[in-house]
């Protein structure tokens, strides 16, 4: 196995994605849309103590809804909920959503969203995501490479004492099949151990993170922990393998697995953590959708499962990596590349 072209979601066909982000003073926030046209069966898992979501119940088995058009990933706290609506408006003047009347544009777009805490963290607690940034950001949206670390999503995100942003990561299969991650890192949790080392690090494609060495800086300080919690880990993980709405939901499942390898702590009572699945189709595919109730379909699955796991873990990484050191409320917030120089160092 090895990454996709761009190695990013955007490598999984069918998947678009756009982003949107305001960083001057008192700003630090953004959203990023992940756009999936002709919509992807979608499932989504919720393990953190303190989620700010919308649209998730539709995405459980036993309910009727199939799919989503569009999954919004955004900072603003619960207020950044409203850029949901935009992204429905942009999708309803495309005819895109569950039909609902005869008219070409009578449709109900159907636009899962989750949330990051990053209020106040640019100087202003009303300097938040308009409404308006779903619709700019699902109007952007393509299947090129996608920008990572201070963009979005991620413009606001911190993880632990560093930056955090957005990342993704992507694995071509043997059998020519994808799996890709995206990740908006803003975690209570440290995406680095005592020494300053990546915990996902080590499940890096061929030389991904190689040129990585322990650095010597000693850490940032920790956060103050008297000031209420700004976190969070949201993200999507897609495939293209066909996959039916109780086995969507279930590779949401297992890739949280991939956040346990990258980040300690995680799933707290301050965090919303929260991942979303897509199994998007290629045109002219005609194979049955996997089933996890099926014996056959065990093996498959779990090839699935397990790459979408290791591909979300490597896209935290790519987040921080990626993250630029910014000005913040609290204080100057450094990036990974910042507080460890000495881990890019030439032996």
């Amino acid at each position: 196995m090895k990454p996709g072209p761009q190695n990013a979601i955007t490598d999984v066909p069918g998947v678009l994605v756009g982003q949107v982000e305001r960083v001057d003073a008192p700003y630090l926030t953004g959203t990023t849309v992940v756009h999936v046209p002709g919509t992807a069966v979608a499932g989504v898992d919720v393990r953190g103590g303190a989620p700010g979501t919308r649209e998730t119940d539709l995405l459980e088995p036993v309910n009727s809804n199939q799919g989503a058009n569009a999954v919004v990933l955004t900072g603003g706290s619960a207020y950044g909920l409203d850029t949901a609506g935009s992204v429905m408006r942009w999708l309803e003047e495309r005819g895109e959503g569950v039909r609902v009347g005869p008219g070409e544009k009578d449709v109900v777009p159907i636009v899962p969203t989750a949330v990051i805490f990053d209020l106040g963290r640019g100087g202003g607690f009303q300097a938040r995501p308009e409404p308006a940034w779903g619709a700019d950001a699902i109007a952007t949206a393509t299947g090129d490479s996608v920008a990572l670390g201070n963009h979005g999503a991620g413009a606001g995100a911190r993880a632990g004492s560093l930056k955090g942003g957005v990342g993704s990561a992507s694995v071509r299969m043997d059998d020519g099949t994808t799996v890709g991650a995206l990740v908006i890192v803003n975690a209570a949790g440290s995406t680095v151990d005592a020494e300053g080392n990546f915990y996902g690090a080590r499940y890096g494609l061929g030389e991904e993170f190689t040129h990585l060495r322990t650095p010597t800086e000693p850490p940032p300080p920790a956060p103050d922990s008297s000031r209420p919690g700004m976190n969070t880990v949201i993200a999507v993980v897609a495939t293209d393998v066909p996959l039916d709405k109780a086995a969507t939901k279930r590779m949401a499942m297992i890739a949280h697995d991939g956040l346990a390898r990258a980040i300690d702590p995680i799933h707290t009572l301050v965090d919303g953590d929260s991942i979303f699945a897509l199994s998007t189709r290629i045109a002219g595919d005609d194979r049955p959708r996997l089933s996890v109730s099926d014996p056959a379909a065990v093996m498959p699955l779990e090839t699935v499962y397990a790459a979408a796991a290791r591909t979300l873990t490597r896209a935290v990484v790519h987040a921080m990596l990626n993250a630029e050191t910014v000005e913040t409320a609290q204080g100057r917030l450094l990036s990974y590349r910042d507080a460890y120089p000495s881990a890019f160092r030439v032996d």
